[in-house]
């Protein structure tokens, strides 16, 4: 009988611990994110995602790679998505296109460029007037990538119409089997496909674009107002969180923050990955915290001038929303 009342008694205790767990589970509040591709460069990110940052904030996210800013500007306007993961500037193209509900960037991931201009040979030293003459590879016009890259030449004194044959009409997923297939002098290429270039003799870097074109909003999680307003508590948590990460990759070792995020880059030997994220963090690639600030935003509307690609400039606190960063990391 006293078998039978403990074995009823370790069945009740059972039962209840499940029901707690699926209480648990129900209490999470789901946020669906997009990020336009999948990159080492979003290293906090996927901190936050592996070490249940988000989940101790209450919230369930649900991450998919929406391919180019477009389609995740698409899928933000109708509602496929919550928060979106992209470059700034496809808030100012929204916003210029006559949104109805304002999209605002409200938390900073990356705070610099993160392409590396790629040498088809070894170069014992590199000067900028190399490129005059060449043949360059570059990203896609219009995109960040290109106006900072456009951008930086200018500011070598390089005329990238004039002193050298640009090309930039391939797409992007097809620009590093381009020069790996021998079109092109030098390549604007994002990690780890730079590193992985310079590993297998294909290339050698030479030079950062994102220590070149100086502090600017690269990449933000960004969402419509009426989402900012009417889910201000999960906006916040996920700000919140996103802190933490933050926080981790500026202490961690690059070796502890590549163990963690290896899952998301399985096709990537962990050796790169480190390598990546140190070069990210020595040239201060990372957002330390998620103020996205005015210096940074007049920088990112500065070379969108230079490439001809903003009709007109967009105020700071239109779009631009600093209150849950602020408040996440006091």
């Amino acid at each position: 009988m006293r078998w039978l009342t403990k074995g009823l008694l370790l069945s009740v205790i059972a039962l209840l611990l499940l029901s707690l767990t699926a209480c648990n589970k129900a209490e999470l509040e789901k946020v669906k994110v997009g990020e336009v591709t999948r990159s080492i460069f979003y290293a906090p990110q996927y901190v936050a995602l592996e070490k249940g940052f988000f989940k101790d904030e209450g919230l369930s996210v649900e991450l998919q790679t929406i391919a180019g800013g477009d389609k995740t500007m698409t899928a933000l306007l109708s509602d496929g998505i919550d928060v979106a993961l992209v470059g700034s500037e496809t808030s100012i193209y929204v916003t210029l296109q006559g949104a109805n509900d304002p999209i605002q960037n409200f938390a900073q991931l990356t705070q610099t460029d993160g392409t590396f201009l790629v040498a088809r040979e070894k170069m014992d030293s590199f000067s900028w007037d190399q490129l005059k003459g060449s043949t360059f590879l570059g990203q896609r016009k219009g995109g960040m990538p290109q106006m900072a890259g456009e951008f930086v030449l200018k500011k070598h004194g390089i005329d990238p119409i004039k002193d050298l044959t640009l090309i930039q009409n391939i797409d992007f997923a097809n620009i590093a089997t381009a020069f790996a297939s021998g079109t092109g002098d030098y390549v604007q290429l994002f990690e780890p496909t730079a590193s992985v270039f310079e590993k297998e003799g294909k290339g050698y870097i030479v030079a950062s674009f994102g220590t070149e074109s100086g502090n600017l909003p690269y990449t933000s999680f960004m969402a419509k107002s009426s989402y900012l307003k009417d889910d201000a508590k999960t906006v916040q948590a996920f700000t919140n969180a996103l802190q933490r990460a933050q926080e981790f990759v500026q202490n961690e070792s690059a070796a502890e923050v590549a163990k963690i995020i290896q899952p998301y880059f399985e096709n990537v030997d962990i050796a790169i990955i480190e390598t990546v994220i140190e070069r990210y963090k020595a040239q201060g690639s990372y957002a330390t915290d998620p103020i996205l600030d005015e210096g940074e935003w007049d920088n990112l509307q500065t070379i969108m001038e230079e490439a001809g690609e903003l009709p007109q400039r967009v105020e700071y606190e239109k779009l631009v929303n600093t209150s849950f960063a602020k408040k996440a990391a006091e």
